[in-house]
């Protein structure tokens, strides 16, 4: 019968014997860069769309009107429970998904007719928005083996709003928003909410002020809801690409969280 000293020196089951600085085996690292290519490159059109714009995300909320810029907080945590619920009673059957390029193209349509008249469409299209992009994580998370209906799925899509966003830049901060799932396990909505709501107000704000720049109206509108629904598709995409990859490898979820943010961001 192995001793104490042996027991402890042994490996721990589900792949947390991989410390995250040394490498899996090469087909579960050639995932991890694949799915940190998609990271990389998700913020791409947003940086695009700031350079069209001529301006800094940061001056994009300078630009809203200080009372809209203290209701993000109250507004967003809105939007974000009527995605949850919103989005998941357009499911079992109800309305098919619509796939990635029928997304992109509703979604932009949405955001044509949501800049159309400034400052209050802006505002009012924030909500729908939000819940179609809830839905289209959901049909990623189908895609990939989860069930949508699920309550830790469907918080795993909410999670993914978290993300920075695409107009934030990209240092590798954005990765953060993967580790929300496994330390809100078992945890409501309420909770997981309470953790999304600061990144994602300062996101929509970014979003609403681009769309209610005077002159360009719906044409900008289209522009920024392109960007925004490319950006949390490859987010989702991420997230639950990792979770498969550790589903299916019988990977610890958290070793494989840190190999990805070491791959995306390398510590020098």
């Amino acid at each position: 019968m192995p001793d104490a000293a042996t027991e402890a020196a042994a490996p721990e089951p589900n792949g947390t014997d991989h410390p995250a600085d040394q490498p899996f085996a090469p087909h579960v690292e050639a995932e991890i860069a694949q799915l940190a290519q998609v990271h990389r490159d998700a913020a791409g059109a947003g940086m695009s769309l700031l350079s069209s714009l001529g301006a800094q995300a940061e001056g994009l909320l300078d630009r809203l009107p200080a009372a809209v810029r203290g209701q993000l907080n109250g507004a967003t945590r809105q939007a974000l429970q009527l995605a949850y619920s919103g989005a998941s009673m357009t499911r079992g059957g109800r309305l098919p998904d619509t796939g990635e390029r029928m997304t992109t193209a509703l979604s932009t349509a949405m955001g044509a007719a949501g800049g159309f008249g400034g400052l209050p469409t802006a505002l009012a299209e924030v909500p729908v928005t939000t819940a179609f992009l809830m839905r289209a994580m959901q049909g990623i998370a189908a895609e990939h083996g989860f069930d949508p209906a699920d309550e830790q799925t469907r918080l795993a899509c909410v999670q993914t709003f978290a993300a920075a966003g695409p107009l934030a830049g990209d240092d590798g901060g954005t990765a953060a928003f993967l580790t929300l799932r496994f330390g809100t396990t078992g945890a409501g909505l309420k909770a997981v909410i309470g953790q999304v709501v600061p990144v994602f107000s300062l996101v929509l704000g970014r979003k609403v002020a681009a769309q209610a720049v005077p002159v360009l109206g719906g044409a900008l509108g289209a522009a920024v809801n392109w960007t925004y629904t490319s950006y949390y598709q490859d987010m989702a995409r991420v997230q639950f690409g990792l979770m498969k990859l550790a589903r299916d490898e019988g990977l610890d979820p958290e070793a494989v969280i840190a190999r990805f943010r070491d791959v995306v961001q390398p510590q020098t």
